[in-house]
């Protein structure tokens, strides 16, 4: 079966530099700015540890500026996200959680201030627009439901040496528990590192 993985969202925008300022502003990298006859732009701007990205430009899309609405953001900590987003000018709702506890309803409609109360993963949100009143929203990821996710991507080498330190050390514990060594320590660490991804085995 063919793999589907979404790679790229075009985000209609009325002034590409003044898009692009926003995006960079709040962290996005710029991975490309290229020009073309008669005006065309592209720039392509990802998130930090994101596989998929957003473009913004002219002649990219015959969508209106401001007509997209819904993207998500996934992060670990929707409270501290909120407040980076603040501290950078940008005008961002309260966090919130649905009243129904699933997802959240279209506009403002079931929105309860504040986190969600338990705190449950894919359970709390803000809203914030960018320059030309596209919106989107941050939503609170930090466990994976098991089979959402078939991959890990390590967002630098420290990040996957900390996976690894963490790992070495709950191996040692389970070693002490077994009271001798674990003769089959790639697919304890193997299994261990996945559940800690959220990836459920």
């Amino acid at each position: 079966m063919v793999e589907f993985k979404i790679e790229v969202v075009v985000v209609p925008v009325s002034d590409v530099d003044r898009a692009k300022e926003f995006w960079t502003r709040i962290g996005f990298r710029e991975d490309v700015d290229r020009t073309g006859p008669g005006g065309f732009r592209v720039v392509h701007l990802t998130p930090p540890g994101s596989a998929a990205s957003l473009i913004v430009g002219s002649g990219v899309t015959a969508a209106a500026p401001g007509s997209e609405h819904g993207v998500h953001l996934v992060v670990d900590d929707v409270v501290a996200a909120r407040a980076e987003l603040a501290a950078a000018g940008v005008e961002v709702s309260e966090v919130f959680h649905d009243a129904g506890g699933v997802f959240h309803h279209a506009g403002t409609a079931e929105r309860v201030t504040g986190p969600h109360p338990e705190r449950q993963s894919y359970g709390s949100f803000a809203s914030f627009a960018d320059p030309d009143g596209n919106t989107f929203v941050l939503q609170e990821v930090t466990e994976r439901r098991p089979g959402r996710i078939d991959h890990v991507v390590y967002r630098s080498a420290d990040a996957l040496e900390s996976a690894l330190r963490d790992a070495a050390t709950a191996h040692g514990a389970h070693e002490a528990e077994l009271g001798h060594a674990d003769p089959n320590r790639p697919a304890w660490y193997a299994a261990h590192m996945a559940r800690a991804a959220g990836l459920g085995r």
